[in-house]
């Protein structure tokens, strides 16, 4: 059957209807009770060799998984009665607020409140509040939160609160059994079990409104709407990941279910939690998987697993350790690299400024070669927040008719959300900040002063003046 659509868990205040079914049974008048056989032993405490209870195992975990509650105002817009249009046809419509509240889940790491969920429970929220296990419930701050992996952090102000042991998630294989917690459909915790059913699925879309990073383990363990957030642990009762999605034609679980790995949301946390935003590494090449063609017209095995390397960017750090087109990416630190998307994620978790060492071969021949990764913008030409530039060329001189003597930087485009739409505009020439003359981007964003005023000399329209801009 082809799967018709990839759904998120979405965090959602779903009350579900809980169908009871009642069977009419006929009992037969009996002369005497029944003797049954009862045995008061927790199964967990049997004789028998074969492990059947996992209770000792989630017991303690349950009290570090909690439930995550959210809320926001929602403008809406309606139109007038028809009849009132009718004779006030300039009747602006009418806008009302509504108050959506979802719902997904969350597992407490540290002692002192700091809880990990998805960005997508928690997205958008003007309040956020956590209940725990043993019924007490606080509001909730939220520290960060990264689209592109899908993992957010929030905190509530508590002391001495259970917490749950992380795992070393590049360590788990398929087959394993893990346990998925969490407050699926608002019907309170709930513990299902099954195993690792695959581990690093990427290209699944399931991150569609950005180019994120994917490196779910799937597992077949039931995960529902309001899982979200919640954990997958394994069998010694440690964290092995976050539940996030599910791929389902129903919208409910048939088995295949996502979780992000630990190491990955840990990693994530960390620099949220250390500077509220999330700093990736940058390598600065572009590749391609090298296929068994690929390999045979490099005068290679054709088993070769690896990428090549088929474009480097100008400086970068790429360029500054001198790989080369056709280098063929075997492992990074020790770490098989074997797609695209294995490169961009190794290095993406990398810390800027960090030393990895890429296993290559280079006509045929392996080496090591240390890089030191840089810091990878998402948009290098973004100069403030929705405001890219470039360097004043030759050609962009000719283009707005510029005096030769103008240099700077020229604004490309402005985003019309962006703080600054109402100062800046497309085609202005930005010559000084703060009466320093500026002649790239990344020199010019350390002229500024974020919180403070900024003094901008532009140039535009055969005329320049000052600009006072206050850099959010």
């Amino acid at each position: 059957m082809k799967l018709s659509k990839l759904h998120l868990i979405v965090s959602s205040s779903l009350i579900g209807g809980i169908l009871l079914l009642a069977a009419g049974v006929s009992v037969a008048a009996t002369a005497k009770k029944p003797q049954l056989s009862i045995d008061p032993t927790p199964v967990s405490e049997g004789k028998s060799s074969t492990l059947v209870s996992y209770a000792d195992i989630v017991e303690p975990v349950q009290k570090a998984v909690v439930s995550v509650y959210s809320s926001k105002i929602v403008a809406q817009r309606a139109a007038p009665n028809p009849l009132l249009r009718q004779f006030f046809p300039d009747m602006p419509d009418q806008v009302r607020e509504r108050k959506e509240e979802g719902m997904g889940s969350g597992v407490i790491v540290t002692a002192d409140g700091y809880i990990i969920t998805n960005n997508h429970v928690v997205e958008g929220a003007d309040e956020l509040s956590v209940l725990l296990p043993d019924e007490r419930e606080f509001k909730a701050k939220l520290i960060g939160a990264d689209p592109k992996t899908d993992v957010a952090v929030i905190k509530i102000e508590a002391e001495n609160l259970p917490t749950v042991t992380l795992a070393d998630s590049d360590k788990i294989r398929v087959g394993d059994v893990v346990f998925a917690m969490g407050n699926p459909l608002g019907v309170g915790q709930t513990v299902t079990m099954g195993i690792v059913s695959a581990k690093g699925r990427n290209k699944l879309g399931l991150l569609e409104n950005v180019q994120g990073y994917e490196d779910f383990i799937q597992t077949d363990a039931a995960i529902n709407m309001g899982n979200s957030g919640g954990a997958l642990i394994d069998a010694r009762g440690r964290l092995v990941g976050i539940n996030s999605a599910i791929v389902s034609t129903t919208r409910g679980n048939i088995g295949i279910g996502f979780a992000i790995p630990v190491n990955l949301a840990a990693s994530i946390m960390h620099s949220l939690i250390e500077t509220g935003t999330v700093a990736r590494g940058y390598l600065g090449v572009f590749t391609e998987s090298v296929t068994p063609e690929l390999a045979e017209s490099l005068g290679l095995p054709k088993d070769t697993k690896g990428v090549a390397i088929t474009d480097i960017t100008p400086d970068s750090p790429a360029e500054k350790a001198m790989l080369k087109r056709t280098d063929i990416i075997l492992a990074v630190n020790g770490r098989a690299i074997m797609s695209l998307e294995d490169l961009r994620l190794t290095i993406a978790q990398s810390i800027p400024g960090s030393k990895v060492n890429l296993s290559i071969l280079r006509d045929g021949k392996g080496q090591t070669i240390e890089v030191t990764l840089g810091t990878l913008t998402e948009k290098p030409n973004e100069l403030l927040a929705g405001v890219e530039a470039t360097k004043l060329t030759d050609d962009e001189r000719r283009r707005l008719n510029v005096d030769s003597r103008v240099t700077g930087l020229v604004i490309t485009n402005v985003d019309a959300k962006s703080p600054y739409a109402d100062r800046l505009a497309p085609n202005v020439v930005i010559i000084e900040i703060n009466r320093m003359p500026v002649t790239d981007v990344a020199s010019a964003k350390e002229l500024l002063r974020p919180g403070e005023r900024n003094l901008l000399l532009i140039y535009y329209r055969g005329g320049y003046r000052y600009v006072p801009l206050v850099v959010k």
